[in-house]
C-alpha cells in the first residue's frame, strides 16, 4: 500500500479516538454535573405544590394560560402563607 495512504489512514483512525475519548468525558462530566446539582439542590417542595394547584382549576384552564395561573396561584400562596386556595378565577368586566 503506498505510504501516504497508510499515514492518511493512520491519522484518521487517531483524530477518530481523539473525538471518541473527548466526546465520551463530556457527556460523563455532564452526568456527573447532574447528578450532583439533583444531591446537592433537591427541587422545592413548594413549586411541586403550586403545579399540582394549577393543574387542578379546571375552570379557568381554557380562559388564562398556563403561566397567568402560575402566578395567581402562587401570588395567593405567598400571600397567605400557603393557608389559601384558590378555587375560582374569573375575569370581571368593567
Amino acid at each position: 500500500m503506498d505510504p501516504n495512504i497508510s499515514t492518511a489512514l493512520e491519522l484518521l483512525a487517531i483524530g477518530m479516538l481523539t473525538v471518541f475519548t473527548i466526546l465520551t468525558f463530556v457527556v460523563l462530566i455532564g452526568n456527573g454535573i447532574i447528578i450532583f446539582v439533583n444531591k446537592a439542590f433537591p427541587e422545592d417542595k413548594r413549586a411541586k405544590k403550586i403545579l399540582h394547584k394549577v393543574l387542578h382549576l379546571e375552570n379557568a384552564k381554557e380562559k388564562f394560560s398556563n403561566k397567568k395561573l402560575a402566578a395567581i396561584v402562587s401570588a395567593v400562596d405567598i400571600f397567605t402563607g400557603g393557608k389559601g386556595k384558590v378555587v375560582e378565577i374569573k375575569k370581571i368586566k368593567k
